[in-house]
């Protein structure tokens, strides 16, 4: 990093169709991979040599050479996992000087972002970082949020998204009251016994598009 900051800013990136470089192919590089590939970016790994998570991954391009001098430059962002922190610094100063971001394992000096322990629930992300001082802390937090999220609130966020779709259609906004109160312990109870429908009733009646929402989905004569 530049320097040490006081705020950083937490943002979750869109990278479908993003080029991505990952500088390394290791076990640490090959679960960097991993999440790139499911965020949807198109990868590019240089190594001399590679695990066979990698070297075998068909979605993978991977470059079977050392890094190059400013190849950072073509991608979107990129991430170094290996050993030498001269190829790290390398990376990372390639990387400011083209504005590509560059998030470097375990070598917060060399990173302009930091990735943060996630638990993921079907679309539900919940993150926490310690701004790149105790990676240890921060799984010891992700442990213990697995324990405190679990699939129900995956279903949940599914419904929840439903119903706002539903509010947004009826009211032309989904920004009314009543989200609040609705999210109540008996609500997650009910996605977690799979009463789905009881779920997104409550909802609808805590949002006041109950009866509105019947209307909207009777079909019209002909």
């Amino acid at each position: 990093m530049s320097g040490v900051f006081e705020a950083p800013y937490p943002v979750v990136l869109d990278l479908v169709g993003k080029r991505a470089l990952v500088v390394g192919a290791g076990p640490v590089a090959a679960r960097k991979v991993a999440g790139l590939l499911r965020a949807g970016a198109h990868v590019t790994v240089v190594a001399p040599d590679a695990v066979s998570e990698i070297a075998e991954d068909p979605d993978v391009r991977w470059h079977e050479r050392p890094y190059r001098r400013g190849e950072v430059a073509s991608y979107a962002i990129a991430i170094t996992a290996t050993s030498d922190p001269a190829v790290n610094r390398q990376v990372a100063r390639d990387g400011n000087a083209a504005n590509v971001w560059v998030n470097s394992a375990d070598d917060p000096a060399n990173c302009a972002f930091i990735l943060p322990s996630v638990v993921q629930r079907g679309q539900l992300q919940v993150s926490v970082s310690t701004n790149g001082r105790s990676p240890a802390m921060a799984q010891w937090a992700r442990r213990r949020l697995e324990q405190l999220f679990t699939d129900a609130h995956g279903a949940a966020l599914d419904v929840l998204a439903e119903v706002r779709a539903e509010v947004q259609q009826v009211r032309g906004t989904s920004e009314v009251d009543g989200w609040t109160d609705a999210l109540d312990d008996h609500f997650f109870d009910l996605v977690a016994a799979g009463e789905l429908d009881a779920a997104r009733d409550q909802l609808r009646r805590a949002l006041g598009v109950d009866g509105e929402h019947d209307q909207t989905h009777q079909e019209v004569p002909s």
